[in-house]
């Protein structure tokens, strides 16, 4: 999906996502998936340029198992003049920690880039404890 590149499109983005996907993964990944979409698409508005008709390319893919979930998401923007990366933020600090949520939540993310900008990506995955409740 297309969304603005502005607050309202996080927004928009998250609601879309918990629509599709509840009742189809279980709740508390769906959760983690929210939160690290909102913060994905929060910080290519708040740190990147804009696609060309000033919009953020967003999509997710769901791969159901047996076991598990595993669900991918991708935020595609204009590109930034510095990649995005963790970095240290301090204790009084009011902003900063949004890759540290991703990297806390997801199993693995990270940055890709082309001709026409970046985009940064996640996978998460159904947690542990939530396999082993599906299992019995």
């Amino acid at each position: 999906m297309v969304v603005p590149h502005e607050a309202s499109g996080a927004r928009t983005a998250r609601q879309r996502l918990a629509t599709e996907l509840s009742g189809v993964i279980p709740a508390a990944l769906l959760a983690d998936v929210v939160a690290v979409l909102a913060e994905l698409v929060g910080n290519a508005v708040r740190h990147a340029d804009p696609l060309p008709g000033g919009v953020v390319r967003v999509a997710w893919r769901l791969r159901p198992g047996p076991d598990s979930h595993v669900v991918g998401i991708r935020v595609t923007d204009g590109g930034a003049a510095t990649s995005p990366r963790v970095r240290p933020v301090g204790l009084d600090a009011v902003d900063g920690r949004g890759l540290h949520i991703v990297t806390a939540l997801a199993t693995q993310w990270g940055v890709e880039r082309d001709g026409l900008g970046q985009s940064v990506w996640a996978e998460l995955a159904t947690p542990a404890d939530q396999r082993l409740v599906a299992l019995h």
